[in-house]
């Protein structure tokens, strides 16, 4: 396959941080090339280089074989340079058609040639093997085919390179297999495609090469048959993978008294029927597809939505009336699905977001002294590996995987009792994903108990005690110990019996 896009020795950094040090990389015309790295590896500063955000200190850049200047991203798409980033970044309220043409209509002496815009819309969205009504508003599409509005808006411009940054995380399983298909199609077109994901099995589902970058350093680069997974994971986080594989295993429940209860607990139009038990050391995870209530189950235990039907027991007491502020007062703690929504207080410091828990409970007027936040945060910055340039810097300024990591101090900093864990994993590298997994495991053994959501359910099946299967807004079923296999809960998901 000829060689499309060559990066060459980028350098750049920036105050402090060194983000790209001599990097290389190679698109070659239908190759899909994934870009594999820890948050903080450098793989957004790249992709920020190759399409025009940022300008590399040095290096330089081939585009067909000729050297080329990157100036800006609009420069970057005029030279055949596309990017689809994680958010949709269209207008929800105009129509498809006009989402791809945006800032691009042809016009005439009338105005806006209308009909021009609707057989572009739709040639870019063929091209992806779509058959829409381009002129229906694009908010009242699925995230999918905003999805692929996204893309046919980069193809509408003659894209030689098309880069999709985590183009997957919003998408169901259906929604990723419609995705791969586009993807096939364009690369067997000849366009080359960089893929920059977080999930494993699509890396393996649909690239041909990887590069992988860790602390601003290519540190491998392999057709996708050369690279078996647990060597790309190694690579990834500079340490054996397989040791820490070995540390994901939540099979022994300790034996404790349950502290929680649910009895058929439920919130109308939410989630009905919901009935399980957590004691000390105890993992349930909530396994269901998008939308089957396992959000919902976490909100009611937190007190953010209250239940109307059923009860909810702590401490063998009824808790009616559950607010958010009685599940703190018992002990309880979260961490949100939506981190930068519901999560961070983003132009406060690391500092500050560790702490505000448990600065809350002391009492305002009992002020934790900065001493005591400096030691607190040093202590959770080194055993989280939480890489950040200073505890002063706004969280914002981190990579979303080491937000998280900071959500999770929060909460251990208060030593809870109960832990709701809603997708802490989405979004986060390999590597954090392995030491947040090993750290529920440590801490399930010393005694604290976890729901734990997650759409991934190899995840589930792994790291929890017991799953609670959701369906339709419904508790369906429990599994235990070696009961609980992904068949088993895919298989109930689909309607089968306990």
């Amino acid at each position: 396959m000829a060689e499309l896009l060559q990066l060459r020795n980028i350098q750049k950094s920036f105050p402090g941080v060194k983000a790209l040090d001599g990097v290389s990389f190679t698109v070659r015309a239908g190759e899909v090339h994934a870009l594999m790295g820890e948050n903080g590896a450098g793989k957004s500063t790249l992709i920020k280089v190759m399409t025009g955000v940022h300008t590399l200190d040095s290096g330089e850049i081939l585009l067909e074989g000729k050297p080329i200047q990157i100036k800006s991203p609009q420069d970057a798409v005029s030279q055949g340079i596309s990017t689809v980033y994680q958010e949709v970044n269209l207008v929800p309220n105009l129509s498809l058609a006009e989402n791809i043409c945006l800032g691009r209509e042809s016009a005439g002496f009338t105005g806006i040639k209308w009909k021009e815009v609707k057989e572009r819309a739709e040639r870019a969205m063929a091209r992806l093997g779509l058959n829409v009504d381009v002129r229906r508003p694009l908010g009242s599409f699925s995230i999918a085919i905003q999805q692929m509005a996204a893309i046919a808006r980069a193809l509408d411009v003659d894209a030689k390179v098309l880069v999709l940054d985590e183009p997957t995380s919003s998408l169901d399983r259906d929604e990723v297999k419609q995705l791969f298909e586009a993807i096939t199609k364009l690369k067997n077109e000849g366009m080359g495609i960089v893929f920059v994901t977080h999930f494993l099995d699509q890396v393996y589902a649909v690239s041909d090469h990887i590069t992988v970058l860790r602390n601003g350093n290519n540190v491998g680069d392999a057709p996708i048959d050369q690279l078996p997974r647990l060597e790309l994971v190694s690579m990834m986080i500079g340490r054996d993978a397989s040791a820490l594989e070995s540390e994901r295993v939540a099979k022994d429940p300790i034996q404790s008294t349950s502290f929680i209860e649910t009895q058929d607990m439920g919130h109308s139009g939410s989630v009905e029927g919901v009935n399980f038990t957590i004691g000390s050391g105890e993992v349930l995870g909530l396994a269901g597809l998008l939308g089957s209530g396992r959000t919902e189950t976490v909100r009611l235990l937190y007190g953010i939505d209250s239940a109307n039907h059923g009860e909810l027991k702590i401490d063998g007491r009824s808790a009616s009336g559950h607010k958010t502020s009685k599940a703190i007062a018992s002990g309880f703690g979260l961490c949100p699905e939506d981190r930068k929504l519901e999560g961070i207080l983003p132009d406060l410091s690391v500092r500050e977001n560790l702490t505000i828990v448990l600065q809350a409970r002391q009492g305002w007027f009992r002020k934790l002294s900065r001493s005591k936040q400096d030691e607190i945060v040093q202590v959770f910055i080194d055993s989280l590996r939480i890489k950040t340039a200073s505890p002063e810097t706004p969280i914002k300024n981190l990579s979303g995987g080491n937000q998280q990591k900071v959500i999770l101090a929060r909460w251990l900093a208060a030593n809870p009792r109960l832990l709701l864990l809603d997708e802490p994993t989405r979004g986060i590298d390999v590597g954090a994903k392995f030491e947040i997994s090993a750290l529920i495991e440590k801490l399930r053994k010393e005694g604290m108990a976890f729901v734990f959501v997650s759409s991934e359910l190899e995840e589930v099946v792994r790291s929890c005690t017991k799953i609670a299967v959701m369906r339709d807004r419904k508790m369906v079923g429990m599994l235990t110990g070696e009961e609980a296999s992904e068949e088993k809960v895919m298989s109930m998901i689909a309607g089968g019996e306990a």
